[in-house]
């Protein structure tokens, strides 16, 4: 526009031309203010059909100025009500750095503040949207007022496209004044930055566009006695292909204005007693001025564009809302000013998702719960725990008296089995969260079930270790000294484990008890694709110094494990079954270490996912109670069912009956053993085996001896009698007792010493007939074998517990059996079941 030409066009009609009554006109705002400014000096009222910038709305600066085309803020009240109608409580601006814009931003902000719509973020932008738009985006903005021309709005919708701000998510609410197919105008530009043609489609798609009806939609006769559409057909036959202007409808409607004006002065100045007429008028008749702008305030009539009413100068107009849908622009609804009323034409209006985008991120705070599907199927297999550990409760109570489960300590087996059903116990408590309890009791279980753990463990591995400390104690006596040791005082030892363990337990509580947290998650998408984003919470048991706490329980487990392991090290090589169980112990400590390692890692690594963490903890306990009292009784059970002495058969001493009646007056405990014995017991157990070997190897010699004297005397060798008393010493029982050889080799030493006296049935030589031959005779045979067959048996009797080695004399009758000899006693050994 040029503001000196119109300027100058105005001052002249004034100074040289007739006294005008009124002023119509008015298209650019800078011309247009200026005028209109100054027309209250020449008491002019001023009719604009093309003005629509916000700044002539001022009625203190601009009292004479009217228009029939509403301004560019008469769109806010229209979108007001178009959020209230689709619930919109919570919108963002986007805004060019332009003044005309400025203004219909912050005129916004004054119709929306104080209607409980939140004006989340307001941007504004001069050259390039999309830093803008990234805010909004970031500012979890979901419906976009933006006030921008149609060449900015095709850069705006490619960062919108780029920041994938559209969709069923997204509402755009734009300006409506754009030229018809703008987006294909704007292309070039657009593809300038980087945006494809369907790119720019896909972000435009669904947006809507607010501006003022050009013509009134409704077919009932105007003032000039013809509806709008015949108004718009005869408008369209007499325009000569010039193009469409979209405000001559308020043209038209403003002539009708300024004839209804004029009407009502001319009635009120013929109504008056001055008899003054309209043509009397004026620049400095102030008088008439009024009543003309009196006569311009009560214009109300039906025109083409709708109810003509001014209120302030300002036109309340009819607001239209279009929708962009499939490359085109639709009419969706229209809002009446007058009324204050939105019509919203049925099924035209047509969104991306199946409802209207919502004005936020909703956020649905859902508890993470522990699937019953999954609780069921565990509570299922700690119940057959459970079931398992009362079998063995059971068989362990009936067969208490039963000598292999009298000797490993019945007392302590029911307090394994109560250690792990206590365990068992508590998956039931890990496995109930807040969609089974209340959050007050869901706190009370976070400390009971912590509590019933730590008493399970530490009972079944302290009644298990403290069976093992017994057997150490007794066989790694050194002071050789009779030791009892009675299952009282294997009860006061896990008591005072138990104690140790109640008083961390009651520290904890008492300093820093264990409190009910929710962990907030970071949102995720909905999985029904709904469009709302689901905030995981979870329930955790924690305090202030978890840590320390957990560090303080986990290292007193950990000591107690050492300790156990120890034990069982130590007496690793204590060889009676029913006492020793060792090895089930240290297989129960690895397994049990092992999967305690793994699952703390896990639950904590999977702390987000209570299913998982559930599941692993709950595999964890079962786990490692079944291994424990599987490792403890299946082998008993197995044993007592087929060889109920197997334990103790092969490691049984054999006593005289003074010894038996002896220790059968010492003995006060079932649970004490001489120490002095048992020290023993494994050297003297592999020597005996050796003394076995040793002794079937002499029978064989002794039998091809035997055989050999009890030949022909054709076949049989003979012995000269200055050799008897080599023989002899070869039988000696000395020879037999000390070598580690036996007898064999002894025998053939000598022989190899001695060729001569080495039998020989094949040389002639030597089978001369003398009187010698009378001592192969039977009777000569069967002498020598009456005495030198007890004689080897006298030589290693003493080697197993008969006479002693020096009772080998051949005086000592053949007859008198070795049991029924006194021998000195040089031990004592009592077994009594542990």
């Amino acid at each position: 526009c040029d503001n000196a030409k119109g300027l100058k066009a105005f001052y002249d009609a004034i100074k040289y031309g007739p006294n005008h009554l009124m002023v119509f006109g008015g298209v650019c705002p800078s011309v247009t203010s200026i005028i209109a400014e100054s027309l209250q000096g020449w008491n002019l009222v001023q009719l604009s059909f093309a003005a629509t910038t916000p700044v002539l709305a001022d009625k203190k600066k601009y009292p004479y100025f009217f228009r029939t085309v509403p301004s560019d803020n008469a769109v806010n009240p229209a979108i007001l009500k178009l959020l209230k109608h689709f619930r919109w409580r919570r919108v963002g601006t986007l805004t060019q750095d332009v003044q005309r814009f400025s203004e219909v931003r912050n005129d916004l902000t004054g119709v929306l503040y104080g209607e409980d719509i939140e004006i989340s973020d307001t941007e504004s932008f001069s050259n390039d949207p999309c830093t803008s738009v990234k805010k909004l985006k970031g500012n979890d903005v979901r419906i976009i007022l933006g006030q921008f021309d149609q060449n900015m709005a095709a850069k705006v919708f490619c960062c919108a496209f780029e920041e994938s701000m559209f969709g069923s998510k997204y509402q755009w609410i734009i300006p409506g004044w754009y030229e018809p197919a703008w987006w294909e105008q704007v292309r070039m530009e657009a593809n300038s930055s980087r945006c494809l043609r369907r790119s720019l489609l896909a972000a435009m798609e669904g947006y809507i566009g607010v501006d003022f009806e050009p013509l009134s939609s409704k077919q009932i006769k105007t003032i000039s006695g013809k509806t709008p559409q015949q108004y718009e057909r005869e408008y369209n036959s007499k325009r000569s292909g010039v193009g469409p202007s979209k405000f001559h409808g308020y043209a038209y409607d403003g002539i009708w204005v300024i004839a209804k004006t004029l009407q009502r002065a001319m009635e009120t100045l013929h109504s008056s007693s001055r008899h003054q007429r309209i043509q009397d008028f004026n620049y400095t008749d102030h008088t008439l001025g009024r009543i003309i702008l009196n006569a311009m305030n009560e214009t109300n009539f039906f025109g083409v564009t709708g109810q003509v009413v001014f209120r302030n100068g300002e036109r309340m107009g009819t607001i239209k809302f279009t929708q962009f849908q499939d490359s085109r622009e639709v009419k969706v609804g229209e809002y009446n000013a007058v009324a204050d009323t939105l019509e919203i034409i049925n099924d035209t209006i047509r969104f991306q998702g199946s409802e209207p985008p919502k004005d936020k991120t909703i956020i649905l705070e859902q508890l993470r719960k522990i699937s019953l599907p999954l609780y069921s199927i565990l509570s299922a297999l700690t119940i057959l725990g459970m079931i398992m550990a009362s079998a063995f409760l059971f068989f362990n109570i009936k067969n208490r008296n039963q000598k292999l489960i009298k000797m490993s300590s019945p007392y302590m087996n029911n307090l394994i089995i109560l250690g792990g059903m206590l365990s068992y116990a508590s998956i039931f408590l890990f496995g109930l969260d807040g969609s089974f309890v209340s959050e007050k009791t869901f706190e009370t279980l976070c400390t009971v079930r912590t509590w019933i753990l730590t008493v399970g463990y530490t009972t079944a591995f302290g009644a298990m270790f403290a069976k093992t400390w017994r057997v150490h104690a007794i066989f790694k006596n050194v002071k050789m000294k009779k030791k009892i040791i009675k299952d009282q005082k294997l009860l006061v030892i896990v008591g005072g484990m138990l104690l140790i363990d109640l008083c961390i337990l009651i520290c904890w509580q008492a300093v820093d008890p264990l409190r009910r947290t929710v962990e907030r998650y970071g949102m995720e998408p909905d999985p029904a694709g709904r469009d709302i984003s689901i905030r995981p919470l979870l329930e955790h048991c924690e305090n202030t110094h978890m840590t320390i706490w957990l560090g303080i329980v986990y290292a007193y487990k950990g000591l107690l494990m050492l300790f156990g392991c120890f034990l069982a090290w130590e007496t690793r090589n204590v060889s009676i079954p029913a006492l020793n169980d060792s090895k089930y112990i240290g297989m129960s400590v690895y397994n049990v270490g092992i999967m305690c390692i793994i699952g703390a890692a896990v639950s904590f690594l999977t702390r987000d996912q209570p299913n998982v963490q559930f599941c692993i903890v709950a595999l964890v306990i079962i786990f490692c109670s079944t291994i424990t009292l599987c490792l403890v009784f299946v082998p008993k059970l197995i044993t007592l069912r087929t060889n109920p002495d197997a334990a103790t058969q092969n490691r049984r001493f054999q006593f005289t009956q003074n010894q038996k009646k002896e220790d059968s007056k010492t003995s006060t405990s079932v649970t004490s053993v001489n120490q002095a014995s048992t020290s023993r017991l494994e050297g003297l157990q592999s020597e005996n085996h050796r003394l076995r070997m040793k002794i079937t190897e002499l029978d064989k010699d002794l039998e091809e001896v035997t055989m050999q004297l009890q030949d022909t005397p054709e076949k049989t060798t003979y012995i000269k009698q200055n050799h008897y008393q080599e023989l002899n010493d070869i039988l000696n029982l000395g020879n037999f007792t000390e070598s580690t050889d036996g007898g064999k080799t002894i025998l053939k030493n000598h022989l190899d010493q001695n060729p001569q006296l080495q039998w020989n049935t094949t040389e002639p030589s030597r089978t001369c007939k003398d009187p010698i031959e009378d001592i192969n005779s039977p009777e000569h045979i069967q002498r020598r074998l009456s005495l030198q067959l007890p004689i080897l048996h006298h030589a290693y009797l003493p080697s197993i517990g008969g006479v002693d080695a020096s009772c080998v004399s051949p005086c000592v009758s053949p007859t008198a059996s070795p049991r029924h000899r006194h021998v000195p006693p040089s031990f004592r050994v009592m077994v009594s079941g542990l």
